[in-house]
């Protein structure tokens, strides 16, 4: 195993690529092995453009949705991509679908975790998703699920940046710099060509968290210069010897 892994939860297929697609090729160009989990295609509720096309069917859907995600998590070089395949709209997990994912937080071994944010009114999916991920990764640190195997420790949680930010309650206080990794996140939404109409959002978004880098990074004046950051919320406090 890799000195650093790290493990997404995303809701849909797409919600990886826009929402942490730099934090994923940054690490990834570190050396830390990146898995993907997707518990949906996001089929039903964001492939408006695919059921236009004429004699779409659900099948059809979720085919072009999966070569799109895998296409994305080439470009990102993510290590492993799942596809859970539980629906969305609604997106539905029971036990045996959270313990498949307390399999692979097990099998991983992450180091940290992304997900979504804890509120979502636009999309009751997300935020089930952060809720399951916090759930799943509660019963990975059990010594009573599945005894012998071995057990997760305590990975920080980084939730990514919802659509509409000021009505999901989410504040960041983490700001990474992918300045040099945009090229490959520009490339992963591209792929997405099911949602064309959030490219520009994203890189606009990308932007905009850069000058928050830069103003946070040392002060208003003095701060290092960034093209493109993402932005995130810890879960959990962190641990230190000095501040």
């Amino acid at each position: 195993m890799p000195d650093k892994t790290a493990l997404v939860v995303s809701a849909h297929s797409a919600d990886f690529v826009w929402r942490c697609g730099g934090a994923i090729a940054l690490h990834a160009e570190k050396g830390c092995d990146v898995t993907v989990v997707c518990l949906s295609y996001g089929e039903r509720g964001e492939s408006a453009k695919l059921w236009k096309q004429g004699g779409m069917t659900l099948d059809r859907v979720k085919t072009e949705r999966r070569k799109e995600a895998e296409a994305a998590a080439r470009a990102l070089d993510v290590h492993d991509i799942r596809f859970f395949d539980l629906g969305d709209y609604p997106l539905v997990m029971d036990q045996d679908a959270k313990f498949r994912l307390v399999d692979v937080i097990r099998e991983v071994m992450p180091s940290f975790m992304l997900t979504h944010s804890t509120w979502d009114p636009y999309n009751p999916d997300h935020m089930l998703t952060l809720q399951w991920t916090l759930e799943c990764r509660a019963i990975a640190q059990a010594w009573g699920h599945n005894p012998g195997q071995a057990v997760l420790g305590a990975p920080q949680v980084y939730l990514f940046e919802p659509h509409q930010t000021e009505q999901m309650n989410w504040k960041p206080d983490v700001f990474l710099d992918i300045t040099p990794v945009w090229d490959r996140k520009w490339a992963a939404i591209q792929c997405m060509q099911g949602q064309e109409h959030l490219w520009s959002f994203y890189r606009n978004a990308a932007e905009n968290r850069a000058n928050h880098f830069q103003r946070n990074s040392g002060g208003q004046s003095g701060g290092r210069a960034a093209k493109y950051a993402e932005g995130f919320q810890s879960v959990f406090p962190r641990t230190v010897d000095e501040l």
